[in-house]
């Protein structure tokens, strides 16, 4: 049997989502996501981030840069006692100006690429993982690749129409839906999280 793991969602679950963000000083992590993601790690899963990045295939950036950011993320996070265990992301957009990039694929969440990648690499089992997204997409994607439990979170702790839970398909409407990575983190595990971490 695999090991678990935390698959998570990057722009709007661990960094604010400022748009199409891609340099390492544009990078702000959501308050508590540090902790969250140091919660997860000391309870056994595997941390895999999987993240799609469009704006490879817009030409707003390259994968290079990408690779870069995921870098220094990882760097800083070591820092903090925490392995990233794998960063996932997909640079296709069906209709991108980058032609390389413009096409359909499995790994632009809803589909389930990234994840079944990763859960390959790593031996995860997909049974005992849980997925954190701020997009119907994240949870979509979770579902498509068999991951057991998912929980959607309102963006940066300010919520928009498709994260609350009235706006979900009837067959997400089970979704648990959280303010933040670290109170979703903090329900799954049953650790109440510090006050302003919420």
């Amino acid at each position: 049997m695999g090991r678990p793991a935390a698959f998570l969602d990057r722009d709007g679950v661990i960094n604010i989502d400022h748009g199409y963000v891609h340099k390492w000083e544009d990078f702000q992590f959501v308050p508590g996501a540090v902790a969250a993601l140091w919660r997860l790690q000391d309870a056994g899963y595997a941390l895999v981030i999987v993240t799609n990045q469009s704006g490879i295939a817009r030409g707003y950036y390259t994968e290079a840069d990408v690779q870069r950011l995921g870098d220094q993320l990882r760097a800083h996070l070591l820092c903090e006692g925490i392995t990233l265990d794998a960063i996932e992301y997909c640079p296709h957009l069906p209709g991108g100006s980058v032609a390389a990039y413009a096409v359909d694929c499995d790994c632009r969440k809803p589909g389930p690429g990234l994840i079944l990648r990763a859960a390959r690499a790593l031996d995860i089992d997909l049974t005992r993982s849980v997925l954190f997204g701020d997009k119907v997409s994240d949870i979509e994607a979770a579902r498509n690749a068999g991951v057991a439990h998912y929980a959607l979170l309102a963006t940066n702790g300010e919520g928009r129409p498709e994260s609350l839970p009235g706006a979900l398909p009837d067959a997400l409407r089970d979704t648990p839906c959280h303010r933040s990575l670290a109170s979703a983190v903090g329900a799954l595990l049953g650790v109440r999280p510090p006050p302003g971490d919420d």
